[in-house]
């Protein structure tokens, strides 16, 4: 059964939408969408998940968050969504019976969104999939697009695809690669990366959680490529020796676990996220 309903936030109107199960759930699942997506998701790709999780007996709530989609107010960006979560997560509980636990999901963004300000909400257990730990304000661009240069991190991951693939030596023997672009890579790979001040606090957030956090990474995803780099920094650290932390790698470079493989093994870590919340 799925419902649309809409709630207040700090003034504004904010959009949801609600799966619920036969019966009384086992669990809920609040989905915060990341970047500006709308809370169907790429492709209606959290619709269908809503769909599947409460034909398994899970109530499971979608939102755009203020200033996206169907919600009013201004978009702020997802550091300062910590108000449109809790009440979601509000709506969320009303709609379920007392004690129902709830974990909650966020791909890019959202994920460090949730890693932000999910415990304060008072959400049961969290599942961050590619947090996002790029510093957008003060990063530089890149000479060929809008987007932020690339870590080291980033930068050798990139390479030793390269280097395994026999197109690219056949490029290079060919003169199809700018010389002057590929030195510039290889110094700034050699060099590190001073942590930004958003792997700092999410480094800190998420050393301090005192509920289940896992965190789920497409291996040769580029956001996820960062994060892995800001996970084995100093800035990490404690966060590293939190026992209810867990980190687990897919050999995938879809960002949304698109393939029928990866939404399998997605739904597999939150049906065990759900369960071991309750």
């Amino acid at each position: 059964m799925r419902d649309h309903l809409s709630f207040a936030c700090e003034g504004d109107t904010i959009a949801a939408t609600i799966d619920r199960p036969e019966g009384a759930p086992r669990a809920a699942l609040l989905v915060v969408s990341g970047g500006n997506e709308l809370r169907s998701g790429a492709h209606r790709g959290m619709a269908m998940l809503a769909q599947r999780f409460a034909a398994q007996g899970f109530a499971v709530l979608r939102f755009d968050r203020r200033g996206v989609g169907d919600s009013e107010g201004n978009n702020r960006g997802f550091d300062a969504s910590g108000p449109d979560i809790a009440a979601a997560l509000a709506q969320l509980r009303a709609a379920c019976p007392p004690n129902t636990p709830i974990a909650a999901f966020g791909n890019c963004d959202a994920a460090s969104a949730l890693l932000l300000h999910g415990p304060l909400a008072g959400i049961d257990a969290l599942v961050l999939a590619n947090p996002w730990v790029i510093e957008e304000e003060a990063s530089a661009k890149g000479e060929d697009d809008d987007s932020p240069i690339p870590s080291a991190a980033a930068i050798r991951a990139r390479y030793r695809a390269k280097l395994r693939n026999p197109r690219e030596w056949l490029r290079l023997l060919r003169g199809g690669v700018d010389l002057g672009k590929l030195a510039r890579g290889l110094l700034r790979a050699r060099g590190g990366d001073a942590p930004s001040a958003l792997t700092t606090r999410l480094g800190k957030a998420m050393a301090r959680s005192t509920i289940p956090t896992q965190v789920l990474l497409a291996a040769r995803d580029r956001t996820a490529i960062e994060f892995e780099a800001a996970w084995t920094s100093p800035a990490f650290a404690a966060a590293r020796d939190n026992a209810l932390v867990s980190l687990q790698r897919l050999d995938s470079a879809s960002h949304s676990f698109a393939r029928e493989d990866d939404m399998a093994w997605l739904d597999q870590r939150l049906i065990e996220a759900l369960t071991r919340s309750r």
